[in-house]
């Protein structure tokens, strides 16, 4: 047990401090569209240069910068919509700085893994922890010219952090590629050039306290009529006072309806969105805002009430419900989900998945939810797995990262706690200590259900093994009490076990005879005990 290292200590994770809901824009006019799509491209233009002129700067911007590129979209604009496309333009360029700096540590990570392995010999094996050596001198070979490779990459990506320098496309370089390979995507030119336009519109606004329904640039009334603050050159499309356009649709959100009609109508904050979905050939109105950051309890009382421990997988959810001890409690569950597919319908699959988890986890009683803290980041380089081509694509498509936010904002909803756990031999020790035990010939346990035990009991604070080792005995001051047990003042919990036979103790078995006569007890007793079993199975009550 030297080479294993300590599991990270377990915590509650913060919830959610922001809401966003999306509703469709019905029975728009041809006149409303085409007002939507000529302000979303005049702004989408703005954001474009604004966007250029950001990365041009690098790291030599300041606040007079920013107050200058804003003075310059103003007057082509208004100061509202000059201030959301700098700041949309601000959070581009960071989420940029944020994956360059995650590429240079993949890339670094890569040359490290070649490294070790080309300074191996031969056919030299390797172990669960390291990789062994190159198996042929022409895959040596190989693997010594993609070094080179990766090394000018890291050598030119470090330049380029350094210098502040950054690539971003407005659209995304996804569907930029996508140009190239029309028929693989089977879409026309004319479709790919609708989609990419619509990409790089512009159509949002962000949400001002104390004015009138939360913005002033896109406008939302109690009522339902949306109206939108026209940029200064094209006020001649208004349709209302002070060069609004009020387009001729109502509108409500079917979903947390309630919450934005109270914030709009004490004038608090509310940001908008507006999209077309190209494929569909639907208008969708997003809004989103801020809310009071919901108070993270305490971890003892999120453990008051037992937890459900759930263990991620490639195709489904295993979870098994603990109770405050730590003692699985009923039939494990499993809750599954296909990750093939688009984008779009995996996330469907993991929401389908997760609500049917947090529902049986409201029917359960509990408060909290262990899940491991997984992170794959050092695992997805190829150069570790090398050929393994299929557990490479496994791992990158468990998305680990949506799960986490998505689990913790729908769990919030139902006043339920997440426990993030550390992952760290919960399916190696939960199919040792507790995979065989809880088989039974009604029950099959499999190693994912065990290592959801692990979790929960890890969530909990408990040791994943069920019970430790017996105290020595060969000197009286060396003897003490189990580690593992139930806490003090639990009935039963210094008693001995029943025994495990095939039969309670006491009865007659299924004939109604005897197999021998009963022998006569040594020990005297005054009355019968009155101390009850807390439980009757071979695991621990701690």
């Amino acid at each position: 047990m030297g080479g294993l290292r300590k599991p990270a200590t377990s915590f509650v994770v913060p919830g959610p401090c922001g809401v966003a809901v999306r509703d469709r824009l019905k029975h728009l006019t041809p006149q409303d569209e085409m007002v939507l799509r000529t302000v979303g491209e005049h702004q989408g233009t703005l954001a474009s240069r604004d966007l250029k002129t950001r990365c041009v700067d690098g790291l030599e911007h300041n606040a007079q910068t920013w107050a200058a590129r804003k003075r310059e979209l103003t007057g082509v604009s208004s100061s509202r919509i000059a201030g959301a496309i700098t700041k949309a333009t601000h959070d581009q360029w960071a989420l940029a700085r944020r994956c360059q700096a995650a590429y240079i540590r993949n890339l670094a990570a890569g040359i490290e893994m070649l490294r070790h392995r080309l300074s191996l010999t031969l056919g030299a094996p390797g172990t669960k922890r390291a990789a062994g050596g190159y198996r042929s001198k022409s895959e040596w070979f190989r693997k010594s010219r993609r070094l080179a490779m990766l090394e000018a990459r890291h050598t030119a990506a470090v330049a380029d952090w350094q210098d502040g320098r950054v690539r971003v496309v407005r659209g995304g370089k996804r569907l930029l590629n996508t140009r190239h390979h029309l028929t693989q995507a089977g879409l026309t030119e004319e479709q790919w050039r609708q989609r990419w336009e619509a990409e790089r519109w512009f159509l949002a606004a962000d949400g001002e306290s104390g004015k009138r329904f939360g913005n002033e640039t896109i406008r939302v009334t109690p009522d339902g009529e949306v109206s939108i603050k026209l940029p200064v050159p094209l006020a001649h499309l208004a349709n209302t006072r002070h060069g609004r356009y009020t387009l001729t649709a109502r509108f409500g959100f079917a979903h947390r309806g309630a919450e934005w009609a109270d914030r709009i109508t004490a004038n608090r904050a509310v940001a908008y969105r507006i999209h077309l979905d190209t494929e569909r050939g639907r208008w969708y109105l997003t809004a989103s805002w801020q809310r009071a950051v919901v108070q993270t309890i305490p971890l003892e009382t999120a453990r008051a009430r037992g937890v459900i421990g759930v263990d991620t997988n490639a195709d489904h959810f295993a979870a098994y419900r603990l109770d405050r001890h730590g003692n699985p409690v009923g039939d494990p569950q499993r809750f599954g989900y296909d990750l093939s597919g688009s984008a779009g319908h995996r996330d469907t699959q993991i929401r389908h998945a997760l609500t049917r988890l947090i529902n049986w986890a409201v029917r359960a009683g509990v408060a909290a939810i262990g899940i491991e803290d997984l992170d794959f980041t050092p695992e997805k380089t190829r150069e570790k797995h090398g050929g393994r081509k299929r557990f490479r694509q496994l791992i990158s498509g468990m998305p680990t990262g949506k799960l986490k936010a998505r689990l913790v904002s729908m769990a919030a909803e139902q006043a339920l706690s997440i426990v993030a756990v550390d992952p760290a031999y919960t399916s190696m020790w939960g199919a040792q200590h507790w995979q065989k035990p809880l088989t039974t010939p009604r029950r099959k346990m499999s190693r994912h259900d065990a290592a959801g035990i692990a979790i929960g009991r890890r969530a909990l604070g408990h040791p994943v093994r069920r019970r430790t080792a017996p105290p020595p005995h060969d000197r009286s001051d060396r003897a003490g009490h189990r580690t593992a047990q139930a806490e003090p003042g639990d009935r039963g919990r210094e008693g001995t076990r029943p025994p495990t036979t095939d039969r309670p103790p006491g009865r007659l078995p299924p004939s109604g005879e005897r197999k021998r006569e009963p022998s006569a007890s040594n020990t005297v007793r005054d009355a019968p005990s009155t101390q009850r079993w807390v439980h009757d199975s071979p695991m621990c009550t701690g």
